[in-house]
C-alpha cells in the first residue's frame, strides 16, 4: 500500500508546473493569438485532467511526456474549443427536413443576400424612394402579392407565432370555432388550444374527430363568434370515413354571418409538389381563392426557406396585426427578410426550383443516381476489416410534420460489424461506428436499426465529401479498433 502512494504521488510529481508551460515557445505563440487568459484556463484543465487520470488509472497522459506533445495537445484542445456549435453535419437520417438538424437548407440566392446584409447599411424600415421611415414588410409582401395575389403579407419568426398572432389580433376576448379533427399538437408539444388560450380566445370545438360538416360551423356560431379557423393537419392523416369541410363553404358561411376564416396552413408550399413525387399540398393562392381571410405557413419547410411565419390575406386585418403589440415581439431581423426574400424570388420560376432549392433538389433526385453513388461508395469501402457494408432500399420522409403519409424510395448504405471483428475480446460494434462518425470532421448523422448503422444517401448535398469524409473516419475508426484488439 506505501509503494502504491509513493508511486502515485511520484505521478503527481511529474506534472510541469503552470509556469513552466506557459514558457513553452508554442505555448507562448498561443497566448499572442488567443490571450493569455483563456490559454492558461485551457493547460489547467489539462492538468486537472492530468490528476484525475493519476488517480483513477495510477498512469500519467501521453502528452505530459514531451514539450511537443504538450504544445499539440493543447492546439487540440484550442481547435475544439473554437468549433462552433452549429458546424455543419452530413444529413443522412432518412429524414430531409430534420428539426433538430435546422430543417431547410438556404439556397446560394438566399446564402449571398444575408452575406450582403451582415456586412453593410442596409433598408430595412427606409423607403427609399420617398426618403422616410418605411415598414420591414413592405418588400416581401409585394413579392408575396405578385406569387399569391395576397392584399398584403405579415412576417414574424415562425409558424406558431404567426398563428398566436393571428388569433390575438382578430379574436382576442371572443370565441373561434375549430373542428376537432384539427385540433392538432405539432413538436414541443405545441398544441392549437394551449395557443388559442394564450391569444385570449375562447375555442368552441365542433363536429367528431372524423366528420365535421358545414352545418356543425353554422350551429356554434353566435354574438360572440369572431372567427372559424380551419387548421391543415399536416403532420397526421386521417383516413377511411372522414368528411372536411372545405374552405370555399366556409367563406361563404363566415361571409353572411361577418365574421373571419383564418387558416393554419402550416408547413406552406407555393407550388404543385406532385413533380417532386409528394402529395399535392393545399396552397395559400387557392386558400385565398376560395375566399379565406388570412393564411399563415412556415418559411422553412415546404417552402425551403429561413424560419419564418407569414400571413398573407386581407390588407384590413393585416394591418391589425401589424399594429398589435405582439408583433415587435416576434418581429424578424434583417437576415431573415434577406434570406426569406431571396428564397421567395425562386419561385418566379416554378420549374427551376429542383436546381435552386435544396429541399426539392434532394427530393426530386433520381433513385437510379442514388443507386450507382451507394455502388461507388460501397467499392471505396470494401476493404473493410471490421464492417459489412451493403447496399439496402430504403424511404426517405420530408420530416418536419410534412407530408406525414408520403415516403420516397431510396437506398441506404449499411454497416453491420463482421463475424470475423465480432469474435474479437474488444469487438467494436455499429453505436461505436456511430459515435465515431458524428466526431468526424464533417460529422455523419445516421440511424440505427436492427443492428445495423443506416446511412440514407438521399439526405447527402456532396457526393465526394461525403465519400472523402466516410472512407477517412471509418479508416481510422477500424486502426482504433486494431490498437484496442492488440
Amino acid at each position: 500500500m506505501t509503494q502504491a502512494i509513493n508511486s502515485t504521488q511520484a505521478l503527481y510529481r511529474c506534472l510541469p508546473a503552470m509556469d513552466s508551460l506557459l514558457l513553452i515557445p508554442q505555448v507562448i505563440g498561443f497566448i499572442e493569438q488567443q490571450g493569455k487568459p483563456w490559454i492558461k484556463s485551457l493547460l489547467a484543465q489539462m492538468l486537472q485532467d492530468a490528476r484525475r487520470q493519476i488517480a483513477s488509472h495510477h498512469s500519467l497522459p501521453n502528452w505530459c511526456l514531451d514539450l511537443g506533445d504538450i504544445s499539440t495537445e493543447l492546439a487540440e484542445r484550442i481547435v475544439k474549443a473554437q468549433r462552433q456549435s452549429m458546424s455543419p453535419v452530413i444529413n443522412l437520417t432518412g429524414t430531409i427536413l430534420h428539426t433538430n438538424l435546422g430543417r431547410s437548407q438556404m439556397c446560394e440566392a438566399a446564402i449571398d443576400a444575408v452575406t450582403q446584409v451582415m456586412r453593410s447599411p442596409v433598408p430595412l424600415e427606409f423607403d427609399m424612394g420617398q426618403g422616410k421611415r418605411g415598414h420591414r414588410d413592405s418588400a416581401i409582401a409585394a413579392l408575396i402579392h405578385e406569387l399569391t395575389g395576397a392584399d398584403s403579407c405579415c412576417i414574424v419568426n415562425n409558424n406558431a407565432a404567426a398563428v398566436l398572432l393571428m388569433l390575438a389580433a382578430t379574436a382576442a376576448g371572443k370565441e373561434v370555432i375549430v373542428s376537432r379533427g384539427e385540433l392538432v399538437e405539432i413538436g414541443g408539444a405545441f398544441r392549437i388550444p394551449d395557443i388559442m388560450a394564450q391569444a385570449g380566445c375562447k375555442l368552441v370545438e365542433v363536429g367528431c374527430t372524423n366528420r365535421t360538416h358545414l352545418k356543425d360551423y353554422a350551429a356554434a356560431i353566435n354574438e360572440n363568434t369572431a372567427a372559424i379557423m380551419k387548421v391543415h393537419t399536416s403532420n397526421y392523416h386521417i383516413s377511411g370515413f372522414t368528411k372536411v369541410t372545405e374552405e370555399a363553404e366556409l367563406a361563404a358561411l363566415c361571409k353572411d354571418k361577418g365574421i373571419v376564416l383564418i387558416s393554419d396552413l402550416g408547413s406552406g408550399a407555393l407550388t404543385d409538389l406532385s413533380r417532386f413525387g409528394l402529395s399535392k399540398e393545399p396552397m395559400p393562392q387557392q386558400m385565398l381563392q376560395d375566399g379565406v381571410d388570412l393564411v399563415s405557413f412556415s418559411g422553412d419547410k415546404l417552402l425551403g426557406g429561413p424560419q419564418a411565419g407569414l400571413v398573407v390575406g386581407n390588407s384590413e386585418l393585416i394591418a391589425k396585426l401589424q399594429a398589435h403589440p405582439l408583433k415587435r415581439a416576434l418581429r424578424c431581423d434583417k437576415m431573415t427578410l434577406a434570406a426569406l426574400e431571396a428564397t421567395l424570388m425562386q419561385y418566379r420560376n416554378p420549374q427551376k426550383l429542383d436546381s435552386q432549392l435544396p429541399i426539392f433538389r434532394k427530393l426530386s433526385r433520381p433513385l437510379v443516381e442514388l443507386e450507382r453513388f451507394a455502388q461507388e461508395l460501397q467499392q471505396q469501402l470494401a476493404t473493410s476489416s471490421v464492417f459489412d457494408v451493403s447496399i439496402q432500399a430504403c424511404q426517405t420522409q420530408v420530416g418536419s410534420g410534412s407530408q406525414p403519409d408520403v415516403l420516397l424510395d431510396s437506398v441506404a448504405l449499411c454497416f453491420a460489424v463482421n463475424a470475423n471483428a465480432s469474435k474479437q475480446k474488444h469487438a467494436p460494434s455499429v453505436l461505436q461506428l456511430d459515435k465515431w462518425f458524428k466526431a468526424a470532421s464533417v460529422p455523419i448523422i445516421g440511424r440505427i436499426a436492427a443492428n445495423q448503422l443506416w446511412l440514407d444517401l438521399r439526405g447527402t448535398d456532396n457526393d465526394n465529401q461525403l465519400i472523402e469524409v466516410l472512407t477517412t473516419s471509418l479508416r481510422s475508426f477500424e486502426n482504433k479498433s486494431m490498437e484496442a484488439a492488440s
